[in-house]
């Protein structure tokens, strides 16, 4: 009797999950209609985030705040960074960046900050310049220094075909900044991990095509505020395309590889490579030697 019931969990679980990917695919009549939940779907559906159960400050025995940088070139990392190009894919994929980027355009993501205390809130208005360069091509300054007066007094405008205009998309981002909070929860006696902000880190919009670009944070987007939108999109699966992954499961559940950049401590939360100088291999070893650190308190609430 136990068996049966959990094989009927285990379908219903499954065919909710398909739902998500392209819901009414089997059954449309024309392409329009794929992606498009009927209306028996929609009132069976209970789509929403998981939410986070409430921990009292009493109940944290320890914690620890880390910082993360989740590099896109690994391979893990994958699911976070494509697809880049949109064209040629459906709408129902698109990358972490172009989630986060669509949803502050549209309004739907508002806490959005210069930093990672969230001291500074950011407005797209703010971005515009990181975002889109607009230069004016070497042959386009020969035309205006030919025609000087005539441009000067508006007489002339200058053609599109010598401005040269530059935009930062999904396909610059090198990786993503996580702040990140360990505790051990003493009410379940557990280890527990909880994602505070997220960040994604590209060269300016100015620095493309440049030799060795440097690479700022674009913007800090406080993450409890953002798991709805992060919900509803969805990662690809390369193993089941039928059950795909949500960016909020994704991210919750750690399903990524990130080295351990900063820690909080008593120099003022400095960075390791500010300790750890011109050395790649102590910077990592040091990243390692922290969440050690973390794990071992774990293990240390077990041993008498």
């Amino acid at each position: 009797m136990k068996v049966r019931n959990l094989l009927f969990v285990l379908f219903a679980l499954a065919g909710s999950y398909t739902s998500f990917a392209q819901s009414n695919l089997l059954n449309a009549k024309t392409p329009a209609e794929i992606g498009k939940k009927t209306e028996a779907q929609l009132n069976s559906d209970n789509d929403k985030p998981l939410p986070y159960g409430f921990v009292h400050d009493r109940d944290v025995l320890m914690s620890k705040t880390v910082w993360e940088l989740v590099d896109l070139d690994e391979r893990i990392n994958f699911p976070l960074y494509y697809p880049v190009d949109t064209a040629n894919v459906g709408k129902e994929r698109r990358s972490l960046f172009d989630v986060l980027i669509k949803g502050i355009k549209q309004g739907k993501i508002t806490e959005v900050y210069a930093d990672d205390y969230f001291n500074t809130k950011k407005t797209m208005k703010d971005m515009e310049s990181s975002f889109t360069y607009i230069d004016t091509i070497p042959a386009g300054v020969d035309e205006i220094n030919n025609y000087f007066d005539d441009y000067k007094s508006g007489a002339k405008v200058l053609d599109p075909q010598f401005i040269n205009k530059t935009e930062l998309g999904a396909s610059y981002i090198s990786g993503y900044k996580i702040k990140g909070y360990w505790y051990f929860d003493k009410r379940q006696s557990e280890l527990k991990y909880r994602m505070i902000a997220i960040c994604p880190v590209a060269p300016e919009a100015r620095e493309i095509g440049k030799d060795n670009p440097d690479v700022i944070e674009l913007f800090w987007v406080y993450f409890p505020a953002v798991r709805d939108i992060l919900h509803e999109a969805k990662a690809f699966n390369d193993k089941n395309s039928s059950m795909p992954i949500s960016f909020d499961h994704l991210l919750n559940s750690r399903r990524f590889s990130a080295l351990i950049y900063k820690e909080e401590n008593v120099y003022g939360d400095r960075l390791v490579q500010d300790y750890m100088k011109d050395n790649a291999q102590n910077q990592l070893l040091e990243s390692e030697r922290i969440k050690e650190k973390i794990r071992n308190f774990e293990q240390d609430m077990w041993n008498y």
